[in-house]
């Protein structure tokens, strides 16, 4: 691997490259925090099944007007294309990528399947995304007679062998030096930053790279003389204060001395489960949105049950063609997972909220969950035919045969009718 295009000059020492012997690998002792990032994730699920565009910019993105750019090779990346661009912009900078549509399904197995190598290692495993995480390996280095580097290297190994993708990984003392550190590994690399040298490795970079900096902070703290992190760790905090604020003055003061008291918290209890959808063109249809909130319950219940939960809450979002956003929400007298009622309840909940409007999007969102038994009430009248039983064996034959396997007839189109 060459010298890593995201890695500032000086900070070479820090890369460590693949095969590295352990004798010579930097000091880790005390850095347990571990981030691991997927390699332009999405685009590598894709290409898994095209090997023929390996080394070709190609695009991941929905087909509408209105799409966004999911994931870009690092090809791609090369002519400024990036994650989150509309599409058209992407297609400008790069008019010769492949583009492929998304197939959200891998994306979740293969997450799924990432996930639990990291827990196999350490139970404190906080995903930050389907592609990122953090781990805190301190105490599973005696237990795997490993470094954090051992660690680091292993995953790298793993995730490449067991899913055919890459990733990166930067390692450190605390959580936003680690991600700092994976940030600059990437492609296909790792980062390790020594306790001991975590000011020198900080302190000659820009002021956006310190966490919590965007756009607004950057420009407050530039226009008060502060361009680089070692800037900010000199200047008085009560200086600091005045610049940007208290709160903030103080955060960013600890962060450019290296510390970051924040510990990995693993994934907390699920909340809330939701889908949402942008139409390529406003839609005035009522019934089409209705079509829409239908697939929307259906993603949305087939979660649930894939998760083992229910929920009693059933929200809508419905965003208007001036940008204007509502809400509305309905609690169910019995917890569900079942798409009929979950799309009967948006239903009811979109036609009093919305008469004759242009909408751009909508969305469901199901809350209150709780698992699946502890949701589950006793009726003796319970309707027949039994909706639940339906949907799981149709959550069987997408699982098998893929997921336009089973579906509403109202979702088919024109010719599949």
């Amino acid at each position: 691997m060459g010298r890593n295009a995201q890695l500032p000059g000086g900070h070479e020492r820090f890369l460590v490259r693949t095969g590295t012997p352990r004798d010579v690998l930097p000091d880790d002792t005390g850095c347990g925090v571990l981030h691991v990032d997927m390699d332009a994730f999405y685009a590598a699920v894709e290409l898994r099944s095209r090997p023929d565009l390996v080394g070709r910019p190609v695009v991941v993105a929905g087909a509408g007007p209105r799409s966004v750019v999911l994931s870009a090779t690092y090809e791609a990346r090369r002519y400024g294309v990036r994650s989150a661009m509309p599409a058209a912009a992407a297609r400008k900078l790069c008019p010769d990528a492949v583009w492929l549509p998304p197939s959200r399904d891998a994306y979740r197995e293969v997450s799924d399947g990432v996930m639990a190598l990291f827990r196999g290692i350490t139970p404190l495993v906080e995903p930050l995304s389907l592609d990122e995480a953090f781990l805190d390996v301190s105490g599973a280095l005696r237990r795997l007679s490993a470094t954090p580097a051992d660690i680091g290297a292993r995953i790298r190994e793993r995730v490449a062998a067991d899913h055919g993708i890459t990733c990166s990984v930067g390692i450190g003392r605390a959580k936003f030096v680690a991600k700092l550190a994976s940030g600059m590994a990437k492609p296909d690399g790792m980062v390790v930053v020594p306790a001991a040298e975590t000011l020198s490795f900080l302190h000659p970079l820009p002021v956006s790279a310190l966490w919590g900096v965007g756009r607004r902070t950057e420009e407050a703290l530039r226009s008060h003389g502060y361009a680089t992190i070692a800037d900010v760790a000199a200047a008085p905090v009560e200086r600091l204060r005045r610049s940007v604020g208290a709160a903030a003055g103080e955060h960013l003061y600890a962060l450019a001395h290296g510390h970051d008291d924040r510990t990995v918290v693993p994934e907390s209890e699920e909340k809330s489960v939701g889908a949402e959808h942008t139409f390529d063109a406003d839609v005035r249809d009522l019934g089409a949105c209705e079509r829409e909130l239908l697939r929307l319950s259906q993603r949305v219940a087939g979660t649930l049950r894939r998760k083992g939960l229910k929920g009693r809450t059933v929200s809508i979002k419905v965003r208007f063609s001036d940008f204007r956003t509502i809400t509305r929400a309905r609690t169910l007298p019995a917890a569900t997972d079942v798409a009929r009622e979950v799309h009967a309840t948006a239903t009811e909940l979109m036609r009093e909220a919305v008469s004759g409007v242009a909408v751009r999007l909508v969305g469901v969102r199901v809350e209150g969950l709780a698992a699946g038994d502890a949701a589950e009430q006793l009726s003796f009248d319970a309707p027949e035919p039994r909706w639940r039983d339906a949907e799981v064996a149709a959550d069987d034959a997408r699982s098998r045969f893929g997921a336009a396997a089973v579906r509403p007839a109202s979702l088919l189109s024109p010719d599949e009718r």
